[in-house]
C-alpha cells in the first residue's frame, strides 16, 4: 500500500517531513513550467509517486500548480494506457486528495476528469471508492460521484450497476444539501439509464449486469420510496428537474403493479410542482413516461383513469405554454404532451375523449384552441369509430355555436382534417357546412385567411351536395360564392375527363327520384314558396286569409303537416301576432262542440282528427319558436294555457290512443322550446300546472298492467320540461315522486306481465315498455337532481317503502333507481354546490341493509348504489381539499369499489365512517337496531354488522349512548339469530371501547346476580384488545378509586360488580395481550380490594356472582371474597402466567389472602410465583407502581406495597435497580411499632441479602439486626434468615466474623420453645455452617462452632420431625467443619424413630475422643438446660448426661467433678414434671453403678489420705481425671496456696508416712466401671 495511507486509502496523520522535499519541489516547480509538454511528464511509478507525495502536502502548494498538474496528469491518462495497480494508486491519491482538501470550482472539475480519465482505462477502480470505508457515514467527493455517474455509460462497468444501485440508495438517506443531491443525481441518473438500455437490448445484455431484472426492479421501486419520502421535492431548482428526470426512466424499471399503485401519490406530487412553477418540459416529460411506462404492461389501472381528469388538465396547461422554436425544452414540451394525449387516448379513448371536450365548454379561448391542437393530432392516430366520432362531432357543434373569433382560425383547420375522415357524412355534418358557408359570405369581420380557408374546405364537398347547398333559401347571402365554386369544381372535373354533376346523376338508375319522392319535395317547395310569398305582403287581410287556408288544408301525411307548419313560421318572421291569432282560432275545432269540424266525421275518424289537428298545432308553434327571434315567448305563457284547455275541454271521447297523439304532438313542442337559450330568461306560470296534469295522467294508468307508454311519456314530458322557470319547488317534487314511483316501482314482476301476454312478440314488447318506462323513471328523477341537487337524499328516502318491501320486484326496481341516481349525480362532476346528505346515516343504512338481500341482484344494486353515493361524498372532499389548497388524500379512490361493496357491510361502514356527523352516525345506529329483529336473517344480520362497523370506526363520536345500550341489551334479550347476536355483541364491545365512561358505569348498575346476557356482554369485553384496555383501565379505576381512602365497614356494591364483570371478561382467551399490558396494575387493584372485602362484614352464602359450568352441569355460586379470589387466579391465567396460580395452590395462598390476619403472608408468598414465573420486566413494572404508595395513608395499601416491595428484592435485577433506596425503606419500616412492617423489612433485608453488592453496607446492620432475635416469631424468623443471608451470601472475609459476632443471640433460639423460631434457626444455623467450613474457621470460630452442639443434641431429641430434620441438617454441617466425619452420615438420616440412637452414638464418640474436658464443658452447659422452663430441654439435658457418663469411665473421674454431676442431676429430684423425676432417679442410680462400691465403704479414710496427699504432695499410685474445667482451675490455686506449708510440715510428715507404709497395705486406685 502506498506510504501515508491506511489499507482503505484514509491519509494518517503522519510525518511528511520525512520524504524527500527537493523531490516534491522539483516535480511541482517542473510541472508548473510553461516549457513542460506532454512528452516532459512520463506516467512512471516515480513520477507517480511524485505526484502523490505533492498532492499529499497539497495545502503547502498554490492551486496553480495543482490545477496544472492535474491537467497534465489527465491528457498522459487519456494517451497512455496504465498498469491496474498503478491506475488504482492515482485513484486513491486523487480521491483522497478530494476528501481532505475540498476543491471546488474548476479544481473539483479537473479531479473529476483525472478520475474519468482513469475510470475510462478500468470503471471498477473508479467506482469501487464509491464505497470506500471513509464514506460510511459520510457522502463522498461529489467529483467522485460525478465521475461514477458517467462512467457507468461506459464499456464495462455493466457489472457494477447492482451493485453500485445498491449504495447509492445509502447515500439517498444522507443527501441533504444541494450540491449532494446533484451529485447523487449524475449516479442515479446513469444508473437508470443504463439499466434501461441493457434491459431493452434483451437478456444477453440483462445477463452482462450483475443484478437481475427481478432484483432491479425492485431497487428501483425502492429508490422511488426514498426519493419521496427523504427529499424535499416540492420546489423549483434544479434537484426538483434533475429527479424528474430520474423518475421518468425509473418508471420503465418498477414493477407495473407497483407503479400503478403510485399513480395517485405521483399525479399530486406533479400538481405541486406545477404549482411551483417547475419548467413545464420536466412535468410534460415525465408525465409522458409514467403513461407510456404503463401502457406498456398493456393497461394503465384504475388509478390512472380515476386520475384522468388531473392529469389531462396538467397537461392542457402544458399546451397552453407559447412555443419558443429557438428553445428546444419548449418544443420538445409540446410534442410530450400531445404524445401524452395520444397515448392516453388509446388506453382510454372514450373516457379522455369526453374530458377533452370538456375544455370545449369551458368557453375559454386559450383551452379551446389547445383541445383543437389534441383533436387534431391525435385523431388522425386512432381508430374512427361511430362513438368517437359523435362525441367529437358533439365538441365541434359546440364550437360553432359559440363561435368565438380567436378560435375560428384553428376550428376551421380542424374541421378540414375532419373531412378527410368523412365526417361529413354524419348527420350532424349539415352544421358544419352551414357554419363555413356563414364565414366565406362577403363580410368585412371575416379575415381573409378565414375566407379562404372556407373555400378550401367548401371544394371538399362533393359537387351534388355544393349544387343542393347552393338552391337553399337559407344560403341566399352566399349563393354567389357557391355558384362560383360549384362552377369551378365542374369545370375541373370536366378537364379531367369526369362526367358532369347532373348527368352523372340522372344516368345512375340507383339515385332515381320516385314520384312519391318528387311529390314530397314538390309539396315543400310549394309550401315555402308560400310562405315567402306571404312573408313578403304587407296585405295583412290577405295573410290571414291564406292562413287559414292552409290550415284547412289536407294534412293526413306528416309531410303536410311539416309543410303547413314551415310555411306558418315563414310568415310569423314577419307577421308573428296574425299567425298566432290564426293558429289559436283553428284550435277552436277542438273544444268548441258547436263548431268544431271534427264532429261531423264519423266517429270512429274523430279522435284521429283531433290528433291530427293538434299535430298540426304543436309542430307549428314548434316551428315558429324555432325561427323565431325571441318575439314568440311573450306569448308562450297563453300557448301553454291554451294546450291545457285543449285536453281538458276535448270535444271527443278520450281513449288511450288519444292521449298518445296528445303527448307526443305536446312533447315535441316542449322540446323545441327547451332547446332555446333564450327560453331560460322567461318564467312560464303554466309549467306548474301542466306537470300537474303529467301526474294525473300518471296516475290514472293501471298498477296491474302495463298497456301502453302514456305514464313514460308523461315522465319524459316532465323531463323535458325541466329547464323552464320556474323550478319545481320541493313539495311538488315530493308529490311528483311519490305518483312517478306509485306508477312504476308497483307494477306486477316481468315474469308476471309476460304471462298475461297472448303471444312471445307482445311479451317482449311489455317487457321492453317496462324497461323503458324505468329508463324514462330514471331520467325523471336525474331532471330533479339536475335542478335541485341537494334535494337529492330526498329524492332517495322516497324510495324507502320500496326499497324495504316484501315483494322482490318492488325491492329490486327500487335499488336500481337509487344506483342509477347516484351513479348519475357520482358522474356529473360538477361539485360547485355542495350536495348536503343531512341524513347520511338514514341513507347509507338504507343501502347497506339491502347489500346481504336474499336476492342476488338486489345485493348487486345495492353495492353499486353505495359505491356511488361513496364517489358522491370523496369528489366533494377532494374539491374541498383542493379550495383549500391541501393536497388530495393517498388511495383513498383505489381503495373501495362496488365490488368491495358487495356483501359487505363492514367495509360499506368503514369507507362512510368519516364522513358521518355525531347525529348522522346515532340515527343510523338507532335505525339499525330496528332491523335486529327483521325475520330475515340475513338482513337481521347486515344491521348487526353495519352496527358493528360503524362504532368500530367512529364509536367514539356517538351521541345518546344510554338509548342505545338500553335498546342493545333489550334487543339481546330476545331471540335473536346466532350470528346476528354474536355480531351485535361484538357492536357493543366496540360501543364500550369508544365510550367505556357511558357504557361500563351502566351495565355495572345492573342488580347483581347479572343474568345471562349481562353477563355474555362483559365477556365480550374480553374479545377485542382496544376495548378489553379501555374498560379495564376504567374497572381498575373504580377499585383504586373506591379504595383510596380509609373505607367505613359497610359493603359498598360498584367495586364487588367490578370483580364480577372482571370473572367474566378474564375467562376467555382473548383478552392475554389486553391483561399483560395492563398486568401489575391491575394485580395490585384486585389484590387491594381482595384485602377490603375480607375484612367487610359479608352475609353469609351471599351470592353476586353465577359461572355456568357447561351444559347439564348447575353454575357455581361465588361471594365477594371468593369471587375477588377467582378474579386475582384468573388475571395471571389471562396473562399466561399459569406458574404462579400453580405455585400459589402448592403454597397454601389462597387460604392465606382469604384470611385478615395472614393476608400479607399469602401476599408474600404469590409475589415468590410471581418473581419465580414472571420476566424482570414485569418485576419492575411492579415496582414501578408500588413505590408510589409505600408510604400511603390507606393502611391496606401500605401493607400491599411493601409486601410486594420486600419480596421482589427476591430477584436480583430488582434488587440491583439503579436509583433505589431499598435499605434504608426497609429499615424505616423494621423501625416501626407495627409487628407486620417489622417483618415486612426483615424479609426484605433478607431478600436484599441475596445478591451481590450488598454486603458492605448489610454488615453493618448485623447489630441492629441482633435484637430483632428477641422478638415475635416471625419477626425473629426474619431477622434470623436476614442473618443467614448476609453470612452465606456476603465476603468471605465478613463471614466468620459475622457468624461469631451473631452465635450468642442465636445458640438459644436452637431451644426456643416456639416450633417455628426453632426450625427457621436451626435450618440457617446448618446453612451459615456450611458457608463457615468454606473459609476455614480459626480457633476463636471454633469455638463459637462447639457451643452449638448441646443445644442441637438437645433439640434432636424433639418429636416434631421438622425440628428433627433440621438439628440433624445442621448437625451434619457441624460435623463437616469440625471434622467428626465418621458422624455425618449418622445425621443426614436422622428420623424421628432413630434420633434417641443417633444421640447415644454422638455420646459415645464425645467420649471417645479422649478429650475430657471437652465432654466436660459440653456437660457443664447441659446443666443450664437443667433449670429451662421448657420440660422437654430439662428431660433432654438429663438423657444427654446420662449417656454421656454411660461412657465414661466413672472410677477415673474425679470425685470433685462426679459430685457436681451428682448434685446437678440431683436438684431435679423434685420436677414438677413425673417422667423427669423417674429420670433423674434413675440416671443417678446409674451414675452410682458406674462408681467402685469398695471406694464408697473405705470413702473417709480415702478421703482423709487424699487430703494428706493434698497437704504433702505426695502422689496417689494413679491420678484421677478432671471433667470440668472450672474445678481444676481451684485445685490450683491450693497448690500454690500451700505450697510454703509444705515445707513446713515435710519433717513431721515423713516420719508419719513410714510408719502409715508399714501398717497398711497399699491397694491401687482404678478408675472406671469394673467388668462386671
Amino acid at each position: 500500500m502506498l506510504n501515508g495511507l491506511s489499507h482503505s486509502g484514509t491519509p494518517h496523520n503522519v510525518d511528511f517531513l520525512g520524504f524527500s522535499i527537493y523531490k516534491i519541489m522539483s516535480f511541482v516547480v517542473m510541472v508548473g513550467s510553461s516549457e513542460i509538454t506532454d512528452r516532459n511528464l512520463d506516467v512512471s511509478e516515480k513520477n507517480i509517486k511524485d505526484f502523490m507525495e505533492a498532492l499529499q502536502v497539497a495545502g503547502q502548494l498554490s492551486a496553480d500548480n495543482v490545477l496544472q498538474t492535474l491537467k497534465l496528469l489527465k491528457v498522459k491518462i487519456l494517451n497512455n494506457k496504465m498498469a491496474t495497480p498503478r491506475c488504482q494508486k492515482v485513484t486513491d491519491i486523487i480521491v483522497d486528495y478530494m476528501k481532505t482538501m475540498k476543491p471546488e470550482g474548476e479544481l473539483e472539475e479537473l479531479c473529476t476528469e483525472v478520475l474519468l480519465a482513469l475510470g475510462f482505462q478500468s470503471p471498477g477502480i473508479v467506482i469501487f471508492k464509491l464505497w470506500d470505508r471513509w464514506h460510511l457515514n459520510n457522502l463522498p467527493p461529489n467529483g467522485l460521484l460525478v465521475a461514477v455517474g458517467r462512467l457507468i455509460f461506459c464499456q464495462g462497468a455493466d457489472p457494477y450497476i447492482g451493485v453500485t444501485w445498491e449504495y447509492i440508495l445509502h447515500l439517498l438517506r444522507m443527501a441533504q444539501k444541494e450540491d449532494d443531491m446533484l451529485a447523487v443525481c449524475h449516479v442515479l441518473k446513469g444508473l437508470v439509464i443504463s439499466a434501461r438500455k441493457h434491459l431493452d437490448l434483451g437478456t444477453k445484455n440483462d445477463e452482462m449486469m450483475d443484478i437481475t431484472q427481478e432484483a432491479l426492479s425492485i431497487k428501483a421501486y425502492l429508490t422511488l420510496r426514498v426519493l419521496f419520502n427523504r427529499w424535499s421535492l416540492r420546489s423549483n431548482n434544479k434537484v426538483t428537474e434533475e429527479t424528474l428526470v430520474i423518475i421518468g426512466h425509473l418508471f420503465f424499471l418498477i414493477p407495473p403493479s407497483k407503479l400503478k399503485n403510485q399513480v395517485n401519490r405521483l399525479t399530486r406530487w406533479l400538481m405541486t410542482l406545477m404549482s411551483a412553477k417547475v419548467a413545464p418540459f420536466y412535468i410534460s416529460q415525465c408525465i409522458f413516461q409514467l403513461i407510456d411506462a404503463l401502457a406498456l404492461s398493456g393497461c394503465g389501472g384504475i388509478n390512472l383513469e380515476s386520475q384522468l381528469g388531473n392529469i389531462i388538465g396538467m397537461l392542457f396547461k402544458q399546451l397552453s405554454e407559447t412555443v419558443e422554436d429557438s428553445n428546444h425544452h419548449s418544443v420538445q414540451n409540446h410534442s410530450l404532451a400531445l404524445k401524452a394525449f395520444y397515448i392516453l387516448t388509446k388506453l382510454y379513448n372514450d373516457r379522455v375523449v369526453t374530458l377533452i371536450r370538456e375544455n370545449v365548454e369551458s368557453k375559454d379561448p386559450a383551452k379551446i384552441v389547445s383541445t383543437i391542437q389534441i383533436f387534431t393530432d391525435v385523431l388522425q392516430k386512432v381508430p374512427q369509430t361511430e362513438q368517437l366520432k359523435n362525441e367529437v362531432m358533439h365538441s365541434v357543434i359546440i364550437m360553432i355555436q359559440e363561435d368565438l373569433k380567436p378560435v375560428r382560425r384553428a376550428l376551421l383547420n380542424f374541421i378540414e382534417m375532419l373531412i378527410q375522415h368523412d365526417y361529413l357524412a354524419l348527420p350532424q355534418g349539415s352544421i358544419i357546412i352551414n357554419y363555413v358557408i356563414k364565414l366565406s359570405m362577403s363580410d368585412c369581420s371575416n379575415e381573409e385567411d378565414i375566407q379562404l380557408t372556407c373555400s378550401k374546405i367548401l371544394q371538399m364537398v362533393t359537387l351534388p351536395k355544393l349544387i343542393t347547398l347552393v338552391c337553399q333559401p337559407s344560403n341566399t347571402l352566399a349563393f354567389v360564392p357557391l355558384s362560383k365554386m360549384a362552377t369551378k369544381m365542374a369545370l375541373r372535373a370536366r378537364s379531367l375527363g369526369q362526367v358532369p354533376y347532373l348527368s352523372s346523376f340522372h344516368l345512375r338508375p340507383t339515385q332515381f327520384i320516385s314520384p312519391q319522392k318528387l311529390l314530397t319535395h314538390l309539396v315543400a317547395f310549394l309550401y315555402k314558396f308560400l310562405g315567402f310569398t306571404l312573408r313578403t305582403s304587407r296585405n295583412i287581410k290577405m295573410v290571414q286569409m291564406m292562413l287559414s287556408a292552409i290550415l284547412q288544408t289536407v294534412h293526413e301525411e306528416l309531410h303536410e303537416r311539416e309543410g303547413i307548419a314551415v310555411a306558418l313560421s315563414i310568415v310569423s318572421m314577419k307577421h308573428l301576432k296574425v299567425t298566432l291569432d290564426q293558429l289559436q282560432a283553428y284550435s277552436a275545432i277542438l273544444t268548441e262542440k258547436n263548431s268544431s269540424s271534427i264532429l261531423k266525421l264519423m266517429k270512429e275518424h274523430q279522435q284521429r282528427e283531433w290528433g291530427l289537428v293538434c299535430n298540426i298545432i304543436y309542430l307549428s308553434y314548434s316551428k315558429i319558436i324555432s325561427e323565431s327571434k325571441g318575439a314568440i315567448f311573450m306569448h308562450l305563457d297563453d300557448i301553454l294555457a291554451m294546450v291545457l284547455q285543449h285536453y281538458r275541454n276535448c270535444i271527443v271521447e278520450k281513449d288511450k290512443n288519444l292521449k298518445l297523439e296528445y303527448l307526443d304532438a305536446l312533447t315535441k313542442l316542449i322540446n323545441i322550446l327547451s332547446s332555446q337559450p333564450m327560453a331560460f330568461q322567461f318564467k312560464f306560470p303554466q309549467k306548474i300546472e301542466i306537470v300537474t296534469f303529467m301526474m294525473e295522467l300518471i296516475r290514472e294508468e293501471p298498477l296491474n298492467s302495463i298497456s301502453s307508454s302514456i305514464r313514460q311519456r308523461a315522465m319524459n314530458f316532465i323531463t323535458n320540461f325541466r329547464k323552464l322557470h320556474p323550478l319545481t319547488e320541493v313539495e311538488e317534487r315530493t308529490e311528483l315522486l311519490q305518483t312517478c314511483f306509485q306508477s312504476v316501482l308497483c307494477l306486477p314482476s316481468t315474469e308476471d306481465l309476460q304471462k298475461e301476454a297472448s303471444s312471445s312478440q307482445e311479451a317482449q314488447a311489455t317487457e321492453d315498455l317496462l324497461m323503458e318506462t324505468l329508463q324514462s323513471l330514471l331520467r325523471l328523477m336525474e331532471t330533479l337532481i339536475v335542478e335541485m341537487p341537494s334535494q337529492i337524499q330526498y329524492c332517495l328516502e322516497h324510495l324507502n317503502i320500496w326499497l324495504n318491501s316484501q315483494n322482490d320486484n318492488e325491492r329490486e326496481r327500487a335499488m336500481w333507481c337509487a344506483a342509477r341516481i347516484l351513479g348519475f349525480t357520482a358522474k356529473w362532476n360538477n361539485f360547485g354546490v355542495e350536495i348536503k346528505f343531512s341524513r347520511l346515516g338514514c341513507l347509507v343504512r338504507l343501502l347497506a341493509m339491502r347489500c346481504q338481500d336474499p336476492v342476488d341482484n338486489i345485493c348487486f344494486l345495492s353495492s353499486q348504489a353505495v359505491y356511488n353515493l361513496y364517489r358522491i361524498l370523496l369528489l366533494q372532499k377532494q374539491m374541498q381539499r383542493k379550495k383549500q389548497g391541501l393536497w388530495e388524500e393517498e388511495g383513498k379512490s383505489e381503495v373501495y369499489s362496488a365490488n368491495v361493496f358487495y356483501n359487505n357491510t363492514f367495509e360499506i361502514a368503514k369507507a362512510f365512517a368519516e364522513y358521518f356527523t355525531e347525529m348522522q352516525l346515532t340515527h343510523l345506529v338507532l335505525t339499525a337496531m330496528e332491523g335486529l329483529t327483521d325475520s330475515k336473517a340475513t338482513v337481521s344480520l347486515a344491521a348487526a354488522q353495519l352496527m358493528s362497523a360503524v362504532m368500530k370506526e367512529r364509536g367514539r363520536d356517538m351521541i345518546k349512548i344510554e338509548e342505545i345500550v338500553e335498546g342493545i341489551v333489550g334487543r339481546l334479550n330476545l331471540q335473536l339469530e346466532p350470528n346476528t347476536k354474536e355480531e351485535t355483541m361484538r357492536a357493543m364491545c366496540l360501543l364500550a371501547g369508544n365510550n367505556t365512561h357511558r357504557v361500563v358505569p351502566m351495565l355495572l348498575n345492573k342488580t347483581l346476580p347479572w343474568d345471562r346476557t349481562n353477563l355474555a356482554l362483559w365477556k365480550a369485553f374480553g374479545t377485542r384488545r382496544e376495548t378489553t384496555i379501555s374498560v379495564l383501565q376504567l374497572l381498575i379505576g373504580i377499585l383504586e378509586k373506591l379504595h383510596s381512602r380509609e373505607e367505613s365497614r359497610e359493603m359498598a356494591f360498584q367495586p364487588v360488580a367490578v370483580t364480577c364483570a372482571l370473572c367474566e371478561m378474564l375467562s376467555g382467551s382473548l383478552c392475554q395481550e389486553a391483561v399483560q399490558e395492563l398486568y401489575p396494575r391491575l394485580l395490585l387493584a384486585i389484590l387491594h380490594h381482595l384485602y377490603w372485602v375480607i375484612e367487610q362484614n359479608v352475609p353469609q352464602k351471599m351470592v353476586v356472582y353465577n359461572r355456568e359450568e357447561g351444559p347439564g352441569r348447575k353454575s357455581k355460586p361465588f361471594d365477594p371474597t371468593s369471587c375477588a379470589l377467582e378474579v386475582v387466579k384468573l388475571v395471571f391465567v389471562a396473562a399466561a402466567y399459569e406458574g404462579v396460580v400453580v405455585y400459589a395452590n402448592q403454597h397454601h395462598c389462597w387460604d392465606l389472602l382469604s384470611s385478615p390476619k395472614c393476608y400479607y403472608i399469602g401476599i408474600m408468598d404469590l409475589t415468590s410465583g410471581i418473581v419465580k414465573n414472571c420476566e424482570p420486566a414485569i418485576l419492575h413494572r411492579i415496582l414501578n407502581l408500588i413505590r408510589n404508595i409505600l408510604y400511603s395513608s390507606n393502611y391496606h395499601r401500605r401493607i400491599l406495597a411493601r409486601t410486594f416491595y420486600a419480596q421482589l428484592l427476591w430477584h436480583r435485577s430488582v434488587a440491583q435497580t439503579v436509583g433505589q433506596d431499598f435499605l434504608g425503606n426497609l429499615i424505616k419500616w423494621t423501625n416501626e411499632p407495627n409487628i407486620i412492617m417489622k417483618e415486612v423489612g426483615l424479609r426484605g433485608i433478607s431478600n436484599l441479602a441475596l445478591h451481590p453488592g450488598q454486603s458492605e453496607s448489610l454488615k453493618s446492620q448485623v447489630p441492629f439486626l441482633r435484637d430483632f432475635l428477641k422478638n415475635e416469631a416471625r419477626v425473629t424468623m426474619q431477622a434470623v434468615k436476614s442473618l443467614r443471608n448476609i453470612i452465606c451470601f456476603g465476603k468471605q472475609q465478613n463471614t466468620k466474623v459475622v457468624f461469631c459476632s451473631i452465635s450468642k443471640q442465636l445458640r438459644p433460639l436452637i431451644n426456643d420453645e416456639r416450633d417455628l423460631v426453632k426450625i427457621s434457626a436451626t435450618s440457617a444455623l446448618g446453612h451459615m455452617l456450611h458457608r463457615v467450613h468454606k473459609f476455614k474457621p480459626g480457633a476463636i470460630t471454633r469455638r463459637e462452632i462447639y457451643s452449638f452442639l448441646v443445644p442441637l443434641l438437645l433439640s434432636i431429641q424433639d418429636n416434631n420431625t421438622e425440628v428433627v430434620k433440621a438439628c440433624g441438617g445442621a448437625l451434619t454441617e457441624w460435623t463437616k467443619v469440625i471434622g467428626w466425619s465418621s458422624l455425618t452420615q449418622t445425621f443426614q438420616h436422622t428420623t424421628l424413630s432413630d434420633h434417641i440412637q443417633v444421640l447415644e452414638e454422638t455420646c459415645k464418640y464425645l467420649v471417645g475422643t479422649k478429650k475430657i474436658q471437652l465432654v466436660g464443658e459440653f456437660l457443664s452447659q447441659s446443666f443450664d438446660f437443667l433449670t429451662s422452663p421448657q420440660s422437654f430441654l430439662r428431660e433432654a439435658a438429663i438423657n444427654f448426661i446420662g449417656l454421656t457418663i454411660k461412657r465414661l469411665t466413672m472410677k477415673r473421674i474425679h470425685e470433685d467433678d462426679v459430685e457436681l454431676l451428682q448434685n446437678a442431676i440431683g436438684s431435679l429430684r423434685n420436677d414438677p414434671v413425673e417422667s423427669i423425676q423417674s429420670l433423674v432417679t434413675t440416671t443417678l442410680k446409674n451414675l452410682d453403678e458406674y462408681l467402685n462400691p469398695e471406694s464408697i465403704s473405705a470413702s473417709r479414710m480415702s478421703q482423709l489420705s487424699n487430703n494428706i496427699f493434698k497437704v504433702t504432695g505426695m502422689k496417689t499410685s494413679e491420678r484421677k481425671k478432671r471433667l470440668f474445667k472450672t474445678v481444676k482451675q481451684e485445685r490450683d490455686d491450693d497448690d500454690n496456696q500451700k505450697k510454703n506449708i509444705w515445707n513446713w510440715l515435710r519433717g513431721p510428715l515423713n516420719s508419719l508416712c513410714n510408719w502409715h507404709n508399714r501398717r497398711v497395705k497399699t491397694t491401687p486406685l482404678i478408675i472406671g466401671n469394673s467388668d462386671k
